[in-house]
């Protein structure tokens, strides 16, 4: 009989940028119970430096860890790989794994994997987004937050950041590094990588950020203008007074989102629905919707919507037009 596995796959992605520790950190992750029955797939197997954990050798692009994990080279396209991997598992050619964790190279976008999920017809059907963990490096975050623009997005899109290299750190980088996360990322959870008390576990698997976390506000432009990259990343908060309509305020999401998901790196927000009397918390990554949540009851405040955007190279007030209009519709 075939071992169970989900209905739909969860799928992490570990992204972080160039000497951030994304290595270090994966290393760790397999040799944890809470990685057991994983397949992990990175971009060349021969970078990772995994020797002393293999067990078993499957083909050319595929080993078998000691710890039950099944490790892959992505010399391809993501979405073939992943393709093959749930046929494999399909015919019991290799372990039922049940996550999937994608490292990503340290000058990646983060955007074309969290699009393949949904853009793939085969692959919406078998696997859903997890959580994405940046890794960030302590002593030089600071100056790539200013200089490259993928540092800028690999942190503006994470639901869990890791602080790397703290041990190496003087204090005023250690404070640069978090105060540039937190200009890109206000809220998601961070924990150090040198802390004995690292919650692998936690770093894997969603929680209920949304649901529980009071809103944050982010008015100021964030810079991000490096070499190659003309855009302007900044977050900024619509709000409404009046109840809001769900099918209203769904079609003029999913039409922003269609038009817009690559440059729109975050949406979360709280929205008081009509007929509803819990408020409702909404996440999306670009083109990544999260299921909604609904509350236990408001935060601390006024009954209102409220939604913070953090997007590349849009102007708010676009956006907040077109909210504004659609809401008024509903």
């Amino acid at each position: 009989m075939a071992e169970a596995y989900p209905a739909f796959t969860p799928v992490n992605l570990l992204t972080g940028f160039l000497g951030s520790g994304k290595t270090t950190l994966l290393r760790r992750l397999l040799t944890d119970p809470a990685m057991a029955n994983t397949a992990v797939l990175i971009n060349e197997f021969g970078e990772i430096g995994l020797d002393h954990h293999l067990l078993e050798r499957i083909d050319e692009t595929m080993v078998l860890l000691q710890s039950g994990c099944l490790c892959c080279t992505v010399r391809g396209e993501l979405a073939e790989a992943l393709r093959d991997l749930h046929a494999r598992r399909e015919r019991g050619e290799v372990p039922a794994f049940d996550r999937v964790v994608i490292e990503s190279t340290g000058l990646a976008d983060p955007f074309p994997v969290l699009s393949t999920l949904k853009s793939d017809a085969v692959l919406r059907h078998h696997f859903r987004a997890s959580n994405t963990i940046t890794t960030v490096d302590a002593v030089n975050a600071a100056s790539q937050s200013k200089d490259y623009g993928e540092f800028s997005r690999q942190v503006s899109v994470a639901d869990r950041i890791v602080l790397t290299k703290t041990d190496l750190a003087s204090p005023s980088q250690a404070n640069s590094a978090l105060a540039a996360i937190r200009r890109l990322n206000p809220d998601a959870p961070l924990q150090v990588s040198t802390d004995d008390g690292l919650d692998l576990r936690a770093l894997l698997d969603e929680g209920h950020d949304v649901a529980e976390a009071s809103m944050f506000r982010c008015d100021e432009p964030l810079a991000s203008e490096g070499p190659s990259h003309t855009g302007q990343i900044r977050s900024f908060m619509l709000e409404a007074e009046t109840s809001t309509n769900w099918t209203a305020f769904g079609i003029w999401l999913t039409m922003l989102l269609n038009r817009h998901g690559d440059r729109i790196l975050r949406v979360k927000g709280i929205l008081d629905i009509e007929g509803e009397d819990r408020p409702v918390a909404i996440h999306g990554v670009q083109y990544l919707v999260h299921p909604p949540v609904h509350m236990q009851s408001w935060p601390a405040g006024a009954r209102r919507t409220a939604i913070v955007f953090i997007v590349d190279g849009i102007e708010p007030s676009l956006i907040a037009r077109s909210f504004h209009a659609f809401n008024a519709l509903g």
